[in-house]
């Protein structure tokens, strides 16, 4: 299973509508966060913004995106987010693929105790997960 922008490759795309939800300026997910493949032959990074609102770079690809994600995680420690991309600059990704604008998808996001690392799921299970993504000091969303 190979990753692609904003984690296609374990996600499950959806064809509801979604419009962009602010977030409380101190959810975890606000921040820049850094992916890098299993071989290291790629990174992406996603700059989320507490707008609603996200920037992702994967090889050539630029993306935007417009997402909701819960405040609180669930029981287990989840966090349900929803994605939908709104503009792509057509270029391909880490993968070799090019994200349809339109796309979204929904996932899983669970947080080490640290908030300086998650790991994005399929289902709410860390068998259906990839990551880490590294939160990225110092840079500005």
């Amino acid at each position: 299973m190979k990753p692609t922008l904003l984690f296609a490759a374990v996600l499950l795309a959806g064809q509801n509508a979604l419009a962009a939800a602010p977030l409380r300026t101190d959810h975890p997910i606000v921040g820049t966060w850094r992916f890098e493949l299993p071989d290291g032959s790629c990174h992406e990074m996603y700059r989320i913004r507490s707008d609603g609102t996200a920037l992702i770079t994967s090889a050539a690809e630029i993306a935007e995106s417009e997402f909701v994600i819960d405040d609180q995680p669930d029981g287990d420690g989840f966090y349900r987010s929803n994605d939908k991309i709104v503009k792509d600059n057509g270029k391909l990704d880490c993968t070799g693929e090019v994200t349809a604008v339109g796309h979204q998808i929904q996932s899983f996001i669970v947080f080490h105790p640290s908030n300086n690392m998650f790991l994005m799921c399929q289902r709410r299970d860390m068998a259906s997960c990839i990551g880490p993504f590294i939160r990225v000091r110092g840079t500005e969303i």
